[in-house]
């Protein structure tokens, strides 16, 4: 039988083996507490118990993390979630009566008052797995592919120098070790023992050559299909973009050109207290996408340009070259935005929600007619201003 007419928040503490729901009205008044095995049986319990209130909201602690599982198969049946940082729910038990304390019931606590008392309209609403899920698991498994060749190189390195004079150099192809390995042979029992695990080591590295080329024809054939054209801007080929879609997700999540630029950290940043603070290299924002970002701007630093003739500019103008490659990376960062906004317009059929966006992005170079590089970190607005206006 569902309960009273008004909205309740099921808040769900996940874990490996069972899942700690909390159920609260729009006053953060309790109404139910109860734990759940994290399995099928138990998920068919959890939507019994969940059905005695029509109208509901689900607000996971790491919803693309520990919790995705069950927010998946809950988006799957209809139901509305949103993804509650552990940050925020951390925040709320540290400041809670608890003193900080954890248990699951506290866990549970913290997600939903964090949804409740903090009214954060900037959660983000989980979706169904899409394309961009998809290229983001074909970019870290080759990213984990990258680094066992890399460990491979390096163990046949290691042992190659011991068997050859002055060993392999640098760039060591699996072809290129072979060669060298057959050029050995070595008369003491140590020396030949030492020859057989080197040749297994460059097995292991043709296997991972192999699977490198394949996950490759993978990403080509899922970016083909995906609804972008990130890959027609300059240094920008299937490995970047579906890094940069795959992080990105939803561009609607960001309110222009510099929250993006915030989000990767390209853009500039500021450093001190008790005092006015000074500019700084910004350390911070999603890694991964921001090397992304480096490789593209490094891509055209290779390559005559758009993107080389403004880091021309800029060495010109007075900058060290560090200071030019990071203004390169902000104009790289506002082309990859501007590309996603309009793709998402594009897959809307219209102009979809990017507040303050603009689609005059360059199709020949990733060096779009914004402003300066040199943008504030950007904090809370009200309203945004439109990126052509900002232009300089």
């Amino acid at each position: 039988m569902a309960r009273g007419p008004g909205l309740v928040t099921i808040a769900v503490d996940p874990h490996k083996r069972l899942n700690v729901v909390e159920v609260v009205d729009a006053a953060s008044v309790v109404l139910a507490c109860q734990q759940f095995e994290h399995s099928t049986a138990g998920f068919k319990e959890l939507m019994r118990f969940a059905r005695a209130w029509r109208r509901r909201q689900w607000a996971i602690e790491g919803a693309t993390g520990v919790g995705k599982n069950l927010a998946q198969r809950l988006v799957a049946g209809d139901e509305v979630v949103l993804d509650v940082p552990s940050r925020k729910s951390s925040l709320v038990r540290a400041f809670s009566a608890t003193s900080g304390r954890k248990s699951d019931e506290v866990d549970a606590h913290a997600v939903a008052v964090a949804l409740a008392a903090l009214n954060s309209p900037d959660l983000e609403r989980v979706r169904a797995d899409d394309h961009a899920t998809a290229l983001r698991l074909l970019a870290s498994r080759r990213k984990e592919l990258v680094g066992l060749r890399t460990r491979a190189v390096n163990r046949v390195h290691r042992e190659l120098q011991i068997l050859i004079p002055g060993g392999a150099k640098r760039g060591l192809s699996a072809a290129r070790a072979k060669v060298m390995l057959s050029s050995v042979r070595p008369r003491d029992e140590v020396g030949k023992l030492r020859k057989v695990p080197v040749a297994d080591q460059i097995a292991d590295l043709v296997a991972i050559d192999k699977r490198l080329a394949d996950i490759k024809k993978q990403i080509n054939a899922a970016v083909k299909a995906a609804p972008t054209t990130l890959p027609e801007l300059r240094g920008v080929g299937p490995v970047i973009t579906a890094i940069v879609v795959g992080e990105v997700r939803d561009v609607a999540r960001f309110v222009d050109e510099d929250h993006f630029a915030a989000y990767n950290g390209t853009a500039p940043t500021t450093w001190g207290s008790a005092g006015e603070a000074r500019p700084c290299v910004n350390r911070s924002g999603n890694r991964t996408l921001n090397h992304a970002i480096h490789m593209a701007a490094v891509t055209q630093l290779r390559n005559s340009g758009p993107g080389r003739d403004y880091y021309q500019r800029k060495i010109a103008s007075g900058k060290k070259p560090k200071a030019a490659r990071r203004c390169l990376k902000r104009r790289v960062s506002d082309a990859n935005n501007r590309r996603l906004v309009t793709d998402a317009d594009k897959e809307l059929g219209g102009p979809g929600g990017h507040v303050g966006a603009t689609r005059n992005t360059s199709a020949t170079g990733s060096t779009p007619n914004a402003g300066s590089s040199v943008k504030p970190q950007p904090g809370p607005r009200t309203n945004a201003t439109p990126a052509a206006a900002r232009a300089s």
